[in-house]
């Protein structure tokens, strides 16, 4: 029994199943208590492994998105914001718009709860197994022009198209300059059709001039940022500023 418990680890080592190896012997006794034959053991055993293999990679998924903090669908009051349709919202968690390479912009004043909704979105898309990236506009936009000073940006390029679907936060609040506003139009048009883009931004689309500064750029990026779009205008008071009020009075 010894001999065979040390090929056992051994072998669920050499076939990198950890799982496995931790939980062979609890299941042994269970399937004995069970009458269960081999094959059912086998099968719980094998069961177990995929299970913690498939939660591993959804986690490690959720890392890799760089979600600046995690998000779900379950703790957003949709009657804070009416103009939200949670039905709708119901629906793109499913999934099906990335599957058509199609993007969503969240357009709304500060604070209704645009990066939740655009974060919670991401965060069930890792669930279901797809890659997912979130940058601040910004942010996004220094890491291009670093690239750019580097001579990395043709290397950077390709990685563009990697995950299935990229969350671009804060669209708006600080204008670009000329060349990020040109690499943030690079960016968005290498997508176009071929990778979806989860937008939040505080202006209506004709003022994103303002922060474009060019009028033909903006135009063009507009058409393709649009183009089979899930446009969602969120109207209402501060979800964040009604959270606080809301907590406030029950300190009272």
């Amino acid at each position: 029994m010894a001999v065979n418990k040390m090929l056992l680890e051994a072998y669920f080592k050499k076939l990198k199943m950890p799982q496995a190896a931790k939980i062979y012997e609890s299941l042994a006794r269970e399937a004995a208590d069970n009458n269960l034959d081999y094959e059912g053991y086998l099968l719980g055993v094998l069961e177990q492994e995929v299970h913690q293999r498939e939660n591993n990679r959804i986690q490690r998924g959720i890392r890799q998105a760089c979600f600046p903090v995690i998000k779900t669908l379950e703790s957003f009051d949709f009657k804070v914001i009416p103009s939200l349709r949670k039905p709708k919202i119901l629906k793109l968690m499913q999934g099906e718009y990335i599957g058509n390479r199609e993007n969503i912009i969240l357009v709304g004043s500060s604070g209704v709860g645009k990066t939740h909704i655009a974060t919670a979105l991401g965060y069930e898309a890792c669930r279901q197994g797809m890659r997912v990236k979130f940058y601040t506009a910004a942010g996004l936009i220094n890491e291009l022009l670093a690239a750019q000073q580097e001579y990395r940006l043709n290397k950077l390029e390709k990685q563009w198209l990697g995950p299935h679907l990229v969350i671009l936060d804060e669209l708006g609040y600080v204008p670009f300059s000329k060349v990020g506003a040109e690499l943030l139009f690079q960016f968005c048009s290498s997508r176009y059709e071929r990778g979806s883009l989860i937008i939040t931004t505080n202006l209506e689309f004709p003022k994103w001039t303002e922060v474009l500064g060019d009028e033909q750029m903006t135009a063009a990026l507009l058409d393709r940022i649009t183009h089979n779009a899930h446009i969602l205008n969120i109207n209402g008071d501060s979800y964040r500023f009604k959270q606080a009020l809301a907590k406030q009075t029950e300190n009272v």
